[in-house]
Formats: C-alpha cells, sequence, structure tokens
C-alpha cells in the first residue's frame, strides 16, 4: 500500500515528525512518502493519507488546508488520519489544561468538514525564541511557557505504528 504522509511546515518541525511516521510506516512493510503537501503532483497515486500541519495562530497553514480543499473528493473515498504540531507541551500552569479545547478549535474549525479523517493527533513540536515575533515571545514568558524541543518520538512512533496496524488489516 503507497501512503502520502504529507506535511505543511514553517521551521522544519512538522517535517521531521512527518519523516518520522514515514519511517515506521515503511518499517511496517507500507511504501510511505513524506512529502511537503504543496509538492505533491499526484495525490491520487496514493492509496492512504496521514496529512498535518504546524498550528500558527490555532490555526492549520494555508498550504495544507488547500490541500484538504482540493483534494476533498478524493480524500473521501480512502483512509486519512490527521495531525497538528503546536506548543501543548510548552504550556504550563493553566494554560496547559486550555490545550485540549484549542485542539477542538483547530480541528473543528480549521479543517474542511467533508474530509473525514480516521483520528487526530496533537503534537508538540520545537518551539525557540526566533520563531516568534518580539510580541509574541514576551507574552510567551509571560505566560510561563518554555523554549525547547518538545516532540515526543516514542508517542509519534506508537502512533504510526498503530495507523500501520490498522491498514494491514485493510
Amino acid at each position: 500500500m503507497n501512503v502520502l504522509v504529507g506535511y505543511a511546515t514553517t521551521h522544519g518541525s512538522t517535517r521531521e515528525i512527518a519523516e518520522q511516521i514515514a519511517v515506521r510506516l515503511a518499517r511496517s512493510g507500507l511504501k510511505a512518502d513524506a512529502r511537503c503537501v504543496a509538492e505533491v503532483e499526484d495525490p491520487d497515486a496514493y492509496e492512504a493519507y496521514v496529512l498535518g500541519s504546524a498550528v500558527h495562530g490555532q490555526a492549520w497553514l494555508d498550504e495544507a488546508k488547500e490541500f484538504l480543499r482540493l483534494n476533498a473528493e478524493l480524500l473521501q473515498e480512502r483512509p486519512v488520519w490527521v495531525f497538528s504540531v503546536g506548543m501543548p507541551a510548552a504550556l504550563r500552569g493553566p494554560w496547559r489544561h486550555t490545550a485540549a479545547r484549542k485542539e477542538r478549535e483547530v480541528i473543528g474549525e480549521d479543517l474542511p468538514g467533508q474530509v473525514p479523517y480516521r483520528q487526530h493527533q496533537l503534537l508538540s513540536g520545537v518551539i525557540r525564541p526566533g520563531h516568534l515575533p518580539v510580541t509574541g515571545r514576551v507574552v510567551f514568558r509571560l505566560m510561563g511557557c518554555r523554549y525547547g524541543d518538545f516532540r515526543d518520538w516514542p508517542a509519534i512512533d506508537a502512533w504510526a505504528d498503530a495507523i500501520a496496524e490498522e491498514l494491514a488489516r485493510a
């Protein structure tokens, strides 16, 4: 089975997560391509999709949303999983508890509703001072947030393995 692990990224964290998911799917015997969604020439060449985007301003990046819109009909016919890469693990105190609500906002309002997906995974990425404008850095620090690489590789691997198991049963 040929799987597209498509992504939209700004600073590379989402790309690296997509690449790791593709590696895990390939270890399970699937053919998996990690590709920027803006560079996918033939979406119909894939039998399943794992699609993800960095989250900026509580929204998927425009190129990821555009891929979903342009391929909505195709994506209705094949298995789709989605993931969002943000900063929930960087949040502290009362802000950390808002992550689940924000996840519902991103998925509920941001993704085109006509694209059914089997599961959504909210993942933490990398956040560095240079990723934010000056005002964003000030707010980030006032909220007590931390900079760093918050990717949970074992959880990402487990999710990819679960997708591979589901595809193997199909």
